[in-house]
Order: structure tokens, then sequence, then C-alpha cells
């Protein structure tokens, strides 16, 4: 097959993580990007020095006023690239995941007929299966992922089994994350942007879902390799500091309530005792804890997305918590 000439700007985000950023810009700089769009979310940590220290003419640094989140921060990054440079597509990633050497040349060699998304095969620093990466499918949309997932199935039950990254057979699935995925035009067209407001979780598999619903297809591709370098994670996990309960559980609420339909109540009955006794075995300050995600449970069910962290800390100062 010819190469493509489509041209691609990566739209990385980041918030006060210095060292990672400067490994993957220096990932993404050796490959053939057209764009490198760097959405700082109002770093302290001397991020935006650095990034007007650099001379590469395809770097574009946006730096907003305050922390927007990964949510924020993809909305706007991808606002601004559609604005200033209409690419044909766009790759999304956080400050800790870079494109396996050429795997752009072979994302330009590949056939992306039809597909308004491209999911790619993220795998860790250490070449393992990165497993918050997998692209997944909607177990509301088949019957046998749904009955595989309520079967005890879990996770695995609706998310991309190793053996699929092994073949070189592209699988349509119903989403991706935001590390590592190309989207196109035809995408923005069709569902829109990212919801901003999310500021963090959830964001990237809602807006594949409304880019499912509205007919683009998402297509993973194993061939396509990622690195995302989990190792700059905290040991407790995504929800450290513990104000990222509140997102976590509002956001998935939305999520679950916009993929599940009319089976969101009885879904809810099975999720939320889940929910409550990671809760209790959590462990230190349970009733902040358990405020953080009532409030998110309160403002999830409702789909009201008005607080941001600002708000947040706000009332979490104003009820001594």
């Amino acid at each position: 097959m010819i190469p493509d000439r489509a041209t691609v700007c990566a739209i990385l985000v980041t918030f006060n993580r210095l060292a990672q950023l400067r490994q993957t810009l220096a990932h993404l700089l050796a490959e053939p990007l057209d764009r490198i769009v760097v959405v700082d979310n109002a770093s302290t940590d001397g991020t935006d020095a650095y990034l007007r220290g650099l001379n590469d003419p395809r770097l574009d640094h946006l730096r907003l006023e305050r922390n927007h989140g990964g949510a924020g921060g993809f909305e706007a990054g991808m606002r601004h690239a559609v604005t200033r440079y209409d690419p044909d597509w766009m790759l999304l990633q956080d400050d800790d995941a870079w494109p396996a050497p050429g795997m752009l040349v072979r994302f330009h060699a590949a056939d992306k007929t039809g597909c308004a998304a491209i999911a790619t095969a993220v795998r860790t620093a250490d070449g393992q299966i990165c497993d918050m990466n997998r692209p997944l499918f909607n177990p509301f949309r088949s019957l046998r992922v749904f009955l595989r997932t309520a079967l005890g199935g879990g996770r695995k039950a609706f998310h991309l089994a190793d053996t699929d990254y092994t073949n070189q057979t592209p699988i349509e699935v119903d989403g991706g994350s935001f590390v590592g995925l190309f989207v196109s035009r035809q995408a923005v067209e069709l569902a829109g942007y990212p919801d901003g407001r999310l500021f963090l979780y959830a964001d990237d598999a809602l807006f594949c879902l409304h880019l499912r619903k509205a007919g683009g297809r998402i297509v993973f591709i194993p061939d396509l390799h990622y690195t995302h370098d989990c190792s700059s994670f905290d040991a407790d996990g995504a929800l450290t500091p513990d104000w990222k309960l509140y997102f976590y559980h509002r956001n998935l609420l939305i999520l679950y309530r916009a993929a599940a339909g009319r089976l969101f109540w009885p879904a809810l009955l099975v999720i939320l005792p889940k929910w409550l006794w990671r809760l209790w075995a959590g462990g230190g300050n349970r009733p902040r804890r358990a405020r953080l995600m009532l409030w998110g449970l309160r403002h999830g069910l409702r789909g009201d997305t008005r607080w941001s962290l600002m708000d947040l800390h706000a009332e979490i100062a104003r009820r001594n918590l």
C-alpha cells in the first residue's frame, strides 16, 4: 500500500511532571509528526520555561490559565489544533507516553479506510500490556459480552485479550484510552470534542461512546506500538490524592448511564456494593473519603458536571474535611 500523506498533530497534556515531559518530547520530536501541541495545565515546576526554550518549529506550547485536568486539556488542545492547523488526524496522549520508533511510518502505511479513530497497542516500559489502556467493547452493545461480564468475567470480559495484541488482524472496538489514540477530523465532526468539564476520568470513554453512537468506527491496530511509563503513578493507584474519588465516581456514573441506557439501574445494583466495599476496605480517613464519594454519586446521578477542582477544594475547606 502506498503510504498516505495525511497530516498528524500530537496533543500532549501535562501538569507538573517536567521529568516525564522531557523524556516524552524527546521521543515525539524524533517522529515525523507535523505538529505537536503541548497543553500545559498551568504547571509550576518549570515546564513553561522549558517549553519556551525549545526550538523545534513543529512544537506549539498552549499554556492554560489554570489546571483543567486531562479532560479540559484534551478539549482545549484539540480545539486549538483544529482551529490553527486543521490536521487530518490528532494523536492524543499523556506526558508519560510515546510512540515506538517508526510507529508514525506504520500508521501512514496502514489501511485506515472507514476508520474514525484508531487505538494502538499500549505497553508498559518493561514490555507488558498496559491494562489501563486496553481497548474495550461496550458490554451493553453485545449480548455475548454482557453475559460474559455479568457472569463474573469482570473487567477482562469487555477488554481486549492478550492474544489480540499478538496477531496482526485489526479489531473493531468500542473505545480506547487517550494514550496513543488517533482521532480523525471525521470523528470530531461526528462526536465533537471531549467534555472538558469532566476534569479527569472517563472523558476518553465517553468521547468514544458518543463517536460509536454517531456511526464512527474505532479500530485497534496491534502493529502500532505505544509505551506508557506507568512507573510515574503513585503506589496507591490513580485515586491518590483522595479528592480524585469525587471525579472518579461522578464521571463513571455519567459514563455507565450513557452506555447502559435502560439497564443503568440494574447495573448500578451490582456496581454500588463494590464501590462501598472498596471505600470501607481502603482505610485512612474514611469519613472524608465517604463524603467525597457521596458528592460524586449525587452529582453523577444528576449528570451535574458543574464542580471544577477549585469548587471541590472550596467545599472541602468549607466543611473542614
